[in-house]
């Protein structure tokens, strides 16, 4: 009979991203949408932006993560990646939420980008103002 390691889920989310992160132990592996996570995302603060949630609690190489990310551009889907890897340290260990909530990584970042209103060129923006 074969054992398998613990798996925990967690759901992130970043503008219109949404990611579902499943953490494990293992190496420190980083597979997203089933590619190394320096394929999938080509920019280094990107990279940088996931890695946080490990550095911070010092368990980086201690965790394998997989992540499927759906939505949005690669700078919402990594800090999607990495709202769900920090739900999913804190199903692990609920000893990490004060090291986390410090460092603001707990918290959903909420910006999301506003509508356009009718008669506007965009969100707020007017057409120029004739005087005559």
């Amino acid at each position: 009979m074969a054992t398998t390691a613990i798996k925990y889920y967690a759901t992130g989310k970043r503008k219109t991203s949404v990611a579902r992160v499943w953490v494990k132990p293992g190496d420190g592996r980083i597979l997203v949408n089933k590619q190394p996570v320096d394929e999938y995302f080509l920019r280094e603060t990107s990279i940088m932006i996931i890695k946080q949630p490990f550095e911070i609690t010092g368990t980086w190489g201690r965790f394998d993560v997989g992540a499927s990310v759906a939505g949005g551009g690669k700078s919402g889907q990594a800090g999607a990646v990495r709202h769900g890897i920090t739900k999913a340290l804190l199903e692990i260990d609920p000893s990490y939420r004060t090291t986390l909530k410090k460092a603001g990584l707990i918290t959903r970042d909420s910006r999301v980008k506003e509508r356009k209103k009718y008669g506007l060129k965009g969100a707020r923006k007017k057409s120029q103002f004739s005087k005559r």
